[in-house]
């Protein structure tokens, strides 16, 4: 009989995207775990595992799995419930406090289930890239907001398949060999944007993405404003397929987009002892 492994999780759900968070144990293999205890038939359920950690560099140190068993750089939803979590159980003597992540160290605020979190600054910003999906010409926006997202604007969001053509652009040569997030994106108003994520590690679309949900909001404020290339605490809402409003503020400095902060809910689901085998 295989030993079991009793681990305490905490369920949590920011925007629509779930995640199973758990304290740092270095006996688990965390992929394997991964792809188990997300698992919507025979696990917990959840887009993605957070480990809470030890950090030399920082207050914390954050770290993601997603349901696929692969490690991401960034989760800016996952990053908010950890947050959360923090403040809830860690008690952090800063308000502000540091996170380190794959995709660098992040500064992070909560207070009861909200949760504001500063993201690494977007790079390699590329508007405007034409890409062959199918024999047909594609255009679309690329940036790196922690992990990478191609940007694609449509006339009627609730009309398209996501999952399908999500996979394509997932998976489009142009983005190898890390691949990409695909977002598609439908302008609603001057400050909002809707969006809908098929997500890379998840492979399916997701209620909601943090770091595409940002970066949806940073490149629909430069199409819209390409004028604009200087500006404090810029603005841009996001609503996501679960119906929430995520709030993106930023700066813009010659053109030069930095101190991105994204903020929402971090949900309190369920706490309980998964049997890991």
């Amino acid at each position: 009989m295989k030993k079991q492994n009793l681990i305490d999780f905490h369920k949590m759900v920011g925007a629509g995207n779930d995640f199973i968070v758990i304290e740092a144990n270095k006996g688990i293999d965390y992929k394997k775990l991964a792809v188990k205890i997300c698992d919507r038939s025979n696990g917990i359920g959840a887009d993605g595992l957070l480990i809470l950690d030890q950090s030399k560099n920082a207050d914390f140190r954050m770290r993601i799995f997603n349901a696929d068993g692969s490690e991401a750089e960034m989760c800016g939803n996952g990053a908010r419930c950890l947050a959360a979590y923090i403040v809830r159980y860690k008690k952090p003597k800063r308000k502000l406090f540091t996170m380190q992540t794959l995709a660098g160290i992040i500064h992070a605020e909560a207070k009861g289930e909200m949760a504001n979190v500063q993201l690494s600054d977007p790079i390699d910003y590329r508007p405007n890239l034409t890409i062959d999906l199918n024999g047909k010409t594609l255009q679309v926006h690329y940036i790196d907001t922690g992990v990478p997202h191609t940007i694609v604007y449509v006339a009627d969001i609730k009309k398209i398949d996501v999952n399908s053509i999500g996979e394509k652009i997932r998976n489009h040569k142009a983005f190898s060999p890390r691949g990409t997030n695909a977002n598609f994106v439908e302008q609603l108003d001057s400050n909002l944007v809707e969006v809908r994520t098929f997500e890379r590690g998840v492979e399916h679309e997701t209620k909601a993405c943090g770091t595409g949900s940002v970066a949806c909001a940073l490149v629909s404020f430069r199409q819209a404003s390409p004028e604009i290339l200087s500006q404090k605490q810029a603005k841009m809402n996001v609503l996501t397929a679960s119906g929430e409003v995520l709030q993106i503020q930023f700066d813009l400095t010659n053109g030069t987009m930095t101190n991105v902060w994204l903020k929402g809910s971090a949900k309190f689901i369920a706490h309980g002892q998964y049997y890991f085998t």
